[in-house]
């Protein structure tokens, strides 16, 4: 008991070690938004900025290879295909897919205005490029409609021309979803940013595609309530891109995916019809739920321009921890006891490998070690949000009692103030930045059964020995691991080492491929590894009905290969 007097002290009084979040989402800015809650400060509030420029500067570029194959054919036409990330990714243009004429240009600018119709070279140049610089379109067109009228234009005269389209939000994707694979036009739904209604009594808020989360979040705030759903990239990403991606994040533990937060759409089809789903009623059962079907499509349906969503109370009372635990089985231990013991006001529960702090003390500017005399094995953030500070400090006390007590946290740290609190979640959030700066990273997003979760690191290690660095975090409170292998450089030697192995594993291991960030152009053709055959060929049919020319996002999601036209 000593020994955990000791502890709880360092746990209690631990302000030296935390140094306010450097993001420059939070500078300056009062309130600070970190997962799940929205603290205060003192300062004056201002828009935050988007910090996923940052990454962009220090990253490595795949190079996007020409295709040589001596007398091939395919050099007759070299331009027409593309291979992304090493052998990972060859894709075939669409040869019944239309380029873009002046009399296309034409039409555009009547509907849209010369503001709507982008040709710069440098604007196209960013939209092209996704937020890692691993895939690069090559469009000539990006337009910025208003209205689900002006998409609704767009759609129907390009679908009559067989013009390829690419929906766009903030282009904060993982997997070449938001960006071109060749010249299709960009569909950008960054102008449609209007709060169209909220409702106190509800707590549902209606709005546009194109609002940035963290702007909703802070609307909300102001309001009383909270968004379902944070990420990382809430600078940046938008809710239109967050709903058509099925976006998880860190409050998911919480308060669940968006198919049960998302009330309604509106969506316009690829033949310009707008469908209006835009509901917010929480019960509804009439018919089949067709929002469904747009949630996680990623585009590809659809574009998604207004959402309904619910939005919980805003909670008075937030906690964060930063422990440190000897071994994976501690950290599932811990996962089992937080949600005994906290039950409730368990909001997250995040965790970290060795190598992932040891990438962020070495890359990200001002983090400090919360644990500064030594290194540990694993790390897991927990937050709690409630509603009577006596009563959930008390249970969380508790909880680190009998969790120190049963040798389940090596040590820990618990915030005293927004300052601290930003800190820890710092670290969490700082992982994907200290990779980029590390050099070349391999990302993999995948949902495993959450027992069998470091199984896959630990094989992972083995298997590529010294050649790379494996790094582990995620949502271990809902069994999702971000699992990124490390290198100088990017060597198709390792993705050889590394893919299919990663997928083979997964399917074996009853897993998913994608546990949020959903398939886009670099898992398109491994959805077989997760789902079956006949529900494949399904999702195909769906995709036809939909959009018989394709025009919607191709290349993405599913198999290309499945819409080949004889």
């Amino acid at each position: 008991m000593e020994d955990w007097k000791s502890t709880y002290r360092l746990l209690t009084h631990c302000k030296h070690f935390f140094h306010r979040r450097l993001s420059p989402n939070f500078h300056n800015s009062k309130p600070f938004c970190t997962s799940g809650s929205r603290y205060h400060c003192s300062q004056p509030s201002e828009l935050v900025k988007p910090y996923i420029g940052n990454y962009q500067q220090e990253f490595q570029t795949f190079k996007h290879l020409q295709v040589s194959l001596g007398t091939n054919p395919w050099n007759r036409c070299r331009n027409q295909y593309r291979c992304f990330a090493s052998q990972a990714t060859i894709i075939q243009r669409r040869p019944d897919f239309s380029t873009i004429s002046s009399e296309d240009l034409s039409y555009f600018k009547n509907i849209l205005g010369e503001r709507g119709v982008v040709q710069d070279e440098e604007t196209l140049d960013a939209v092209n490029t996704d937020w890692m610089r691993k895939y690069k379109g090559t469009s000539k067109l990006m337009l910025q409609p208003r209205t689900a009228e002006e998409v609704s234009q767009i759609l129907k005269y390009c679908n009559s021309r067989c013009l390829a389209v690419v929906p766009q939000g903030g282009n904060t994707g993982l997997v070449g979803g938001s960006v071109p694979a060749f010249d299709e036009v960009i569909v950008s739904t960054s102008h449609m940013n209007k709060i169209i209604s909220f409702d106190k009594v509800s707590g549902i808020l209606v709005c546009e595609a194109g609002c940035i989360l963290e702007n909703l979040i802070a609307f909300l705030d102001n309001q009383g309530f909270v968004m379902p759903l944070d990420l990382g990239a809430k600078g940046s990403c938008q809710i239109g891109g967050n709903v058509s991606t099925n976006a998880g994040g860190l409050r998911l533990l919480r308060y669940g995916s968006l198919h049960g937060s998302v009330l309604g759409l509106e969506v316009v089809l690829a033949n310009g019809t707008v469908l209006d789903m835009l509901g917010t009623l929480r019960k509804d059962n009439t018919g089949y739920d067709l929002k469904h079907l747009f949630i996680g499509s990623e585009g590809s349906l659809g574009i998604v321009t207004k959402v309904s969503i619910f939005t919980p109370p805003k909670l008075s009372s937030v906690n964060v921890c930063f422990l440190a635990c000897k071994d994976y089985a501690s950290c599932l231990k811990l996962l089992l006891e937080a949600k005994r013991k906290l039950g409730e006001i368990l909001s997250a529960f995040e965790f970290l490998d060795h190598g992932a702090m040891d990438l962020v003390l070495k890359h990200l500017e001002g983090v400090r070690n919360p644990f500064p005399s030594s290194m540990h094995n694993f790390y897991v953030l927990i937050e709690t949000t409630g509603s009577s500070e006596s009563y959930d400090r008390e249970k969380l006390d508790a909880f680190l009692l009998h969790s120190m007590e049963n040798d389940l946290i090596s040590d820990g740290v618990v915030a005293q103030d927004i300052t601290q609190a930003s800190s820890c979640w710092h670290i969490r959030e700082g992982i994907p930045e200290a990779l980029m700066k590390a050099g070349g990273v391999y990302k993999y997003d995948l949902s495993i059964p959450v027992e069998k979760v470091y199984d896959l690191v630990e094989e992972m290690g083995v298997r590529l020995g010294a050649s790379a660095k494996v790094v582990a975090y995620g949502h271990l409170g809902d069994g999702n691991l971000h699992l990124n292998i490390s290198t100088p450089q990017y060597d198709d030697k390792i993705l050889s080492q590394i893919e299919p192995f990663v997928y083979e594993w997964t399917s074996k291991h009853k897993g998913s491929i994608s546990a949020e960030h959903g398939l886009g152009l670099m898992k398109a053709n491994k959805i077989h590894y997760t789902k079956s055959p006949e529900t494949v060929q399904l999702m195909a049919n769906i995709k036809k009905l939909l959009d018989p020319n394709g025009i919607l996002n191709p290349y993405k999601v599913l198999p290309p290969s499945l819409f080949t036209k004889n």
